[in-house]
């Protein structure tokens, strides 16, 4: 775009509030590095025209990173930062043939430097992306700043240590779109009481808080408010005063999105539930379909039966026809088998072999574990036997947050069984299942969630053949509360008959979505291939 010749103008974009932003070129044509986007030199706002979008691409000549870690740190007096917050977080500065500072150097946690060529071009020496001053501190304290540029990360910096005389945790993320890094990074980030959210007062930081606080868990996140008409910390640390800035960080107010909805938006809500994809249950659960009418996001699926009866092998044939009809990624929690005993069976139900009925060799298996975790879409959590209070609800969210929308739990049972959060028994179950109802409406996921049964008393059992009924679910009520369908189903594994050993009667005993219960078409076991096949003739039974 050739040679800047006015620096720091307003921006012509009016979503864009930046005052200083724009950079004029010798051929009239201007840059707004805030909002990235173009102006063209006959460009005028009171016509409307289409500003262009265009990312600028750094051409610097690439700096070795131990060439950078030589130089110098200097102060920034036109933003009101000092050498020594500058030095305690070792950015690095260059210099042009005027002896004039033309370059930062700002390090981030992942090993490489950022650099700033002077205005705003931006280009990586090393290895990008991370955190800027996480290498500073030690995780677990009170508080922690997030900013969204390196300057502001300093100038909060430089505000608390004016006024304490003492550096306290403050990071940055590369920019508004760099949210990412706080997934990465975000077990160390959740291990302060409360994280304060410093982003610019813009569309594009708006849009990055909300990404942010839904990374960092509204537990934890605070957001700042800049006072009227600046945008960022450092406008407010020069054009008010750190004890300004300071006390903008001290007043932060716990994350609180709208709570009352107008007519409009209750419309708009109401479209997209009417219009909520149901994704069918898998052929050999034909039966499913006819009364719950497939698996929704946003919901909980309940699956009871006798130990045996087959509820590991049925959510497994519901994540095998997930990957065959859909694109997205699934997570698995099974807490009665490892990872390996899990890919195992699944990548033996892919080829139709059964690894409890035969042999079969890594070169077999290779084709079936190909199918199902070829395409990197699902997501296995190695528990490695600690499964404590609600470690694994926070797994949970992580998946969704790396894209899962099918997730299952097999089984709760176990997952409340060392307690959750010092609760025990039923209030363990119901703390879980709350926090299960919340992550599923949060992102929204569909849940596949197996429970054990109490014991029967008296008469035939579960594992006899005997249907199980919503009081028999084990452990508090909120399960089957909270749930929005629940599927029941047994198999006499005591029958003397092959066929009736392996027929699996089902019956819908909830469906919020649908209200359809009762009795519906069941499936067939396949030993040899570890697969359901689908069972026209439903079997009537007496004792439900």
């Amino acid at each position: 775009m050739g040679t800047i010749v006015t620096k720091n103008q307003p921006c012509l974009n009016p979503k864009c509030k930046s005052s200083d932003a724009r950079q004029i070129y010798e051929e009239g044509t201007s840059f707004c590095y805030s909002c990235n986007t173009f102006f063209k030199a006959d460009y005028d706002p009171e016509k409307g025209h289409t500003p262009t979008e265009k990312k600028v691409v750094a051409k610097l000549k690439e700096t070795p990173v131990d060439e950078i870690k030589a130089l110098k740190s200097r102060g920034f007096q036109d933003r009101q930062i000092t050498k020594l917050v500058c030095e305690f977080f070792n950015v690095k500065v260059s210099y042009n043939e005027k002896g004039d500072i033309d370059t930062h150097y700002y390090p981030y946690s992942n090993g490489g430097y950022k650099c700033r060529k002077l205005p705003k071009i931006f280009t990586w020496a090393g290895p990008s992306g991370g955190l800027f001053g996480k290498e500073c501190f030690n995780g677990g304290g009170k508080r922690l700043v997030i900013t969204e540029g390196e300057i502001d990360a300093l100038s909060v910096a430089q505000a608390t240590y004016d006024k304490y005389g003492k550096f306290y945790p403050v990071v940055s993320i590369p920019s508004a779109s760099g949210t990412k890094e706080l997934l990465a990074n975000r077990d160390w980030i959740r291990s302060f009481q409360e994280v304060i959210l410093c982003l610019d007062d813009d569309e594009a930081g708006a849009e990055a808080t909300r990404k942010a606080v839904h990374i960092i868990g509204i537990d934890k996140a605070k957001i700042w408010k800049p006072p009227p008409g600046l945008k960022d910390a450092n406008e407010v640390l020069c054009k008010s005063n750190g004890e300004k800035l300071y006390q903008c960080i001290w007043d932060a107010m716990a994350w609180s999105p709208a709570g009352i909805i107008k007519k409009e938006e209750l419309w708009d809500a109401l479209a997209k539930f009417n219009d909520a994809i149901s994704v069918p249950y898998p052929p050999c659960l034909e039966g499913l379909n006819t009364k719950i009418k497939g698996m929704r996001l946003g919901e909980i699926a309940l699956f009871i039966s006798g130990t045996g009866s087959g509820k590991s092998t049925m959510l497994r044939e519901v994540m095998l026809h997930l990957l065959e009809t859909t694109t997205t990624k699934i997570g698995v929690i099974s807490l009665e088998e490892s990872p390996a005993e899990t890919a195992r069976k699944l990548s033996g139900m892919a080829i139709k072999r059964n690894p409890s009925n035969e042999e079969i060799s890594l070169d077999d298996l290779k084709p079936g574990f190909d199918i199902v975790f070829g395409s990197d879409r699902v997501i296995l959590l190695d528990h490695q036997g600690s499964i404590k209070d609600s470690s694994i609800v926070d797994q949970m969210e992580f998946m969704c947050l790396m894209g899962c929308e099918y997730i299952f739990v097999d089984h709760i049972t176990i997952l409340v069984s060392e307690g959750a959060d010092g609760k025990t028994g039923n209030e363990a179950i119901d703390l879980v299942m709350n926090n299960l109802l919340r992550l599923v409406k949060k992102f929204p996921v569909w849940v596949g969630l197996v429970s054990h049964l109490r014991k029967t008393q008296s008469g035939t059992s579960f594992e006899e053949g005997k249907l199980p009924s919503i009081d028999d679910i084990r452990g508090s009520g909120s399960i089957k509360q909270v749930s929005f369908d629940i599927v029941a189903f047994a198999r006499n594994l005591m029958a003397k008959d092959d066929r009736e050993r392996n027929s699996m009667t089902m019956a819908i005993l909830k469906s919020r979505h649908t209200g359809l219960t009762g009795m519906v078409n069941g499936s067939m076991y396949d030993h040899q291939t570890g697969r359901l096949s689908y069972n026209t003739n439903m079997e009537k039974f007496e004792d439900l």
